[in-house]
């Protein structure tokens, strides 16, 4: 458990961890990514996250290999379904979608891939996912059939994650999904982290180092990123800069 165990350490100290989300449907060309990789590299990013709601190409297993022949950095699916297995990642989010009432989401797949993953000896980390909802409809809520909780209903999503946690799940992921064009705002997450005594992970919308900013200082312990950075790869360098900066004010290192 050394994703898990290393997230939980750094989420007890305080300290900041950055995620980059590969969607392999975005990726036409795969050596598109190694500048991508090079800048993670530099920037310190923490881990790559591989998936996306719907893959339609084989860029999946591709994606992993280039990313494990590049760097160090540990890569973890985010998977859309079952189907979004490869055995060759680090880890993987199980993800349990606690704010929707779509069983299959919540227990259904899951039953499906624990034999595959049982004995595979790939990490696999119990993750509460909660779907917020922005302004526009994101793939993941069109997918899972679920409606996102509001982005003014603190005490749903805060409940939702305490319940979550008393379930067991490790891990807590908020998203606003891919392309979403506003953030999870700071009170809904300052709200939900005074709750829950588990990491924090925040994704989508957050498209700005001001955005990022206002996300950790609120309480994500792990932000996300990933249109953003296709868009604008210096992104990249700017919320890491963040990160770093507010873990040298913890003393962090």
């Amino acid at each position: 458990m050394k994703i898990l165990k290393t997230l939980e350490e750094k989420t007890q100290k305080g300290q900041k961890s950055l995620a980059i989300l590969i969607d392999p449907d975005n990726v036409e060309d795969i050596s598109s990514i190694n500048s991508l990789l090079n800048l993670a590299k530099e920037c310190y990013v923490d881990y790559f996250f591989v998936g996306g709601s719907l893959i339609t190409n084989n860029n999946l297993d591709r994606i992993i290999k280039t990313i494990k022949s590049s760097c160090e950095i540990p890569v973890i699916l985010f998977p859309g379904s079952n189907m979004h297995l490869d055995l060759s990642a680090d880890g993987i989010l199980f993800l349990s979608l606690i704010s929707g009432r779509n069983a299959d989401l919540l227990i259904g797949q899951h039953v499906i891939a624990a034999p595959i993953l049982k004995n595979s000896g790939i990490e696999v980390l119990p993750t509460g996912y909660m779907l917020i909802n922005s302004e526009r409809t994101s793939a993941v809520s069109y997918m899972s059939n679920t409606s996102p909780i509001p982005p003014d209903k603190y005490s749903v999503a805060a409940c939702t994650a305490m319940a979550g946690e008393m379930l067991g799940l490790k891990l807590i992921f908020m998203d606003a999904g891919s392309g979403a064009n506003e953030a999870i705002t700071q009170k809904m997450i300052s709200q939900v982290k005074k709750v829950i005594d588990v990491p924090l992970i925040v994704g989508g919308g957050i498209d700005s180092a001001t955005k990022a900013k206002s996300s950790i200082e609120a309480g994500a312990d792990m932000i996300v990123i990933g249109n953003a950075i296709e868009k604008n790869p210096n992104l990249l360098i700017e919320v890491s800069e963040k990160i770093y900066d507010f873990n040298r004010s913890l003393n962090i290192h």
